[in-house]
């Protein structure tokens, strides 16, 4: 079933059938595409105008940017500013179709992708771009009382849980609740941990300093230091920072349990209305359909040109494949997906195999809170308000889209200013 598009390109609807027909416009190769993230959105961008029939396959409309979706749980920004429709980016990509629906598996032999609603698209080529999910090392249970901000629906349960907290809190006379209800707990140390537990605390010390008081925050990691990623001075400067904030770290204790209205650290109870999860990553869906993977983090095996090990014409790239540089795999970084996306893209234009990839950093940050962010290029090391600044503009560069980058810029310096916080709706 097809319907016209903007720009008059061909947008698919859901397909109930198997699609048979021979690629339209003379494009020889069918190229399928699963997942809308950085990567597999550079992977369709790079291929627009390539002499293929390219479908990308989401089972969302939209693009999210996800390293500023914990600002959407802290009601410093709204969904829109950091989500674009993926038909609308790829408007212009006549070649480039787009299907909203559930991957549920690939055969391999039969050379097709399998949908939830029982269709199946062909392909000549496969790119696997599926990302990654939120890893509750093994207790799954854990995730209905500690979200974690992955997507937009995350993380407007968490805004909202947030802010409901705080308003019955007002209006608690029992104290042992009320010191609960303002209790944050937040699991995880790494980036997303930091990040979250720093914009909490800013929302509680500037923007709701008039309107809720006493608003605990408590940053919880299992290792012994904040950032481990990254150089030891650049975490110790992240805890330094935080508790400057009134956050109080906590290294070196493990999450036991995780209960409604309760969390226990290193056996310690710490009573808690909210709990948000930061603590780790795994690949998401997409091994087990091309053969399975050891690898403890569900991650896809690839070769040099980012080939899925032992497959034909099936490649991965992103937070769902494990491909090794130097002997060490790369991180689960935007940057990694995006570069591998637009490698692979430019390659798959041609008919031969693609070159191998090298990962080029530009870099890994993270913001702590006003003036304070880390910064590490290779030897290089920063931190303070020239790491907070670089920060804000590569984050703002990454954006799809001028309207967007407008916004985000706009509601920045707005909050910069002011020190409010224009998204405190509950829903």
């Amino acid at each position: 079933m097809v319907e016209a598009g903007r720009h008059g390109r061909r947008a698919i609807a859901p397909i109930t059938q198997p699609d048979t027909t021979p690629p339209s416009g003379g494009h020889g190769r069918r190229i399928v595409i699963v997942g809308g993230g950085f990567g597999g959105l550079a992977c369709a961008r790079a291929l627009a105008g390539a002499d293929a029939r390219v479908t990308l396959v989401d089972r969302r409309n939209h693009h999210l940017f996800q390293p500023l979706l914990y600002q959407v749980s802290t009601a410093a920004l709204s969904p829109a500013d950091i989500a674009a429709p993926i038909r609308r980016v790829l408007a212009r990509a006549r070649n480039v179709d787009v299907v909203l629906a559930d991957v549920v598996g690939v055969d391999t032999a039969a050379r097709v992708v399998k949908l939830a609603h029982g269709a199946d698209l062909p392909f000549d080529q496969l790119v696997l771009a599926t990302g990654s999910a939120y890893n509750y090392f093994a207790h799954p249970e854990w995730a209905a009382h500690a979200p974690a901000p992955k997507s937009i629906a995350d993380a407007r349960t968490i805004r909202a849980r947030l802010l409901r907290a705080f308003e019955e809190a007002e209006h608690c006379a029992d104290p042992v609740r009320r010191a609960a209800l303002m209790t944050i707990v937040v699991v995880g140390g790494g980036p997303t941990g930091v990040e979250m537990a720093g914009t909490t605390a800013e929302l509680a010390r500037y923007t709701l300093r008039g309107d809720f008081r006493h608003i605990r925050v408590i940053l919880v990691e299992a290792g012994p230091r904040l950032l481990n990623a990254f150089p030891e001075h650049l975490g110790d400067y992240a805890a330094q920072r935080l508790r400057k904030m009134g956050v109080e770290v906590r290294v070196g204790g493990a999450v036991e349990r995780i209960e409604d209205g309760y969390v226990v650290v290193s056996g310690e109870r710490i009573d808690a209305a909210n709990v948000v999860w930061g603590a780790g990553i795994r690949a998401a869906e997409g091994a087990g359909w091309v053969g399975g993977t050891d690898d403890r983090g569900g991650r896809i095996a690839v070769d040099a040109n980012l080939a899925v090990t032992g497959q034909r014409d099936i490649y991965a790239l992103g937070d769902v494949a494990l491909f090794r540089q130097d002997g060490a795999p790369l991180p689960a970084l935007a940057q990694v997906a995006q570069q591998q996306g637009h490698h692979l893209g430019r390659a798959l234009r041609k008919a031969g195999p693609p070159p191998p990839y090298r990962y080029r950093t530009r870099g890994d940050t993270a913001v702590i809170g006003r003036h304070a962010a880390v910064y590490v290029y290779g030897r290089f090391t920063l931190t303070g308000r020239m790491a907070w600044l670089l920060w804000s503009i590569v984050h703002v560069y990454l954006l799809i889209g001028f309207e967007r980058r407008t916004s985000v810029m706009t509601q920045w310096i707005w909050r910069y200013f002011t020190f409010e916080r224009g998204a405190r709706l509950i829903d």
